[in-house]
């Protein structure tokens, strides 16, 4: 095949490859600068590109594009090694206009796929693929600003960060230019034209994302992402459906509802207060308060429906923990001051599971209560 199996097939390939990772790198600049100046639409669009089919289609495409271009950039590094031969070319000295970082691409792709490397670590392992495999972090997945907060909170970060940008603009600056000369777009008066539009992008790309390091690294330092009041309330939104569902019955007690309609601090004692009335629930199906209730239910279908019920308390609170631990995350340990403590409309001894179908009631110290059934 003519792609495979020509240098100009392979140059094409590399150079249409190139141009796709050239217009993610914008894209991605773009949107780092939306972090900075309106961090909650960054968020947004984090949710957005989150794990929708859409995003994992980009996703995946773009994985594709950058192992092609790693895989044909060793390829035509080989083949131009073996063409000149142990040797090399019999010249003392290089010509004037051979750019040092066309001879030093593969070099600067290392550095850039090392960098790569960190970055998909601190980002996308903990944002788009914990949502793919549906694990339920401290930090929601859509909380971008946080994973910002986190990686940029580090002494090294910035450094590595740098570093990858100053490696980036070498790649760029002779990538660009030379894929147009791959494809056959390679007169004297253009090369010189692409050259000066290659340096342009390239430096507004490269010193934009190297801005945007200092700037986060700054802005996390002073705990910006996390004591900011409009994140804040961004990230109880992303809480609330999660709670409505679980406990929207204990908020009712509280004369909430809907936990939406609390600011942050309320929304963080509500979650506290539901927490502490929970304490001694029962954390999986194997404890011995659960087997003793199922003793005493005589019918299996009503032992099928309290399990199921209990079941869906359980992850209700593995979920409503995750959220207790951002919230703590959030205020650094300590608990929001001068703030309207909730008070309770009416705190019955008892809270039924209205799941069951099966009069199973829960005491309100978390304790199985199933006496009724008797």
């Amino acid at each position: 095949m003519w792609l495979t199996c020509s240098t100009v097939g392979r140059k094409f390939i590399m150079a249409a490859s190139g141009a796709v990772l050239v217009l993610f790198v914008t894209f991605h600049c773009c949107m780092n600068s939306i972090a900075i100046c309106w961090p909650a639409t960054y968020n947004s669009l984090c949710e957005f590109l989150g794990a929708n089919w859409y995003a994992l289609i980009a996703s995946v495409g773009l994985a594709l594009f950058i192992l092609l271009h790693i895989v044909y950039a060793c390829w035509l590094t080989l083949q131009n090694r073996k063409a000149r031969g142990p040797v090399g070319y019999a010249i003392s000295k290089k010509p004037k206009t051979v750019e040092w970082s066309s001879k030093n691409m593969l070099v600067l792709g290392i550095v850039i796929l090392g960098f790569l490397v960190v970055h998909l670590i601190q980002f996308w392992a903990k944002m788009q693929l914990q949502e793919i495999r549906g694990v339920h972090d401290v930090l929601p997945p859509a909380a971008g600003t946080l994973f910002l907060q986190e990686a940029f909170q580090t002494n090294w970060t910035w450094i590595v960060y740098i570093a990858g940008f100053i490696a980036l603009w070498f790649h760029l600056n002779h990538g660009i230019w030379s894929m147009f000369q791959s494809v056959g777009w390679d007169n004297t008066v253009w090369i010189a034209r692409l050259k000066k539009i290659a340096v342009c992008w390239s430096s507004v790309v490269c010193l934009l994302f190297i801005t945007q390091a200092i700037v986060f690294t700054a802005k996390a330092h002073e705990g910006y992402f996390k004591n900011n009041p409009v994140l804040r309330e961004q990230y109880k939104e992303m809480l609330v459906p999660m709670f409505d569902k679980d406990f929207g019955p204990d908020a009712a007690q509280y004369g909430i509802p809907t936990a939406s309609m609390l600011p942050y601090d309320q929304f963080s004692m509500l979650v506290d207060a539901v927490m502490q009335k929970y304490a001694d629930f029962p954390q999986s199906l194997d404890d011995p308060r659960i087997q003793m209730d199922l003793a005493r239910i005589p019918s299996a279908a009503e032992k099928e429906q309290y399990l199921q019920a209990v079941n869906q308390r359980i992850q209700g609170l593995e979920h409503l923990r995750s959220a207790q631990n951002l919230i703590n995350y959030l205020n650094g340990g300590e608990a929001p001051a001068e703030v309207q403590p909730l008070e309770p409309v009416a705190f019955e001894e008892e809270t039924e599971i209205e799941e069951f179908a099966a009069p199973v009631e829960i005491a309100e110290d978390g304790v199985v209560d199933n006496n009724n059934n008797d």
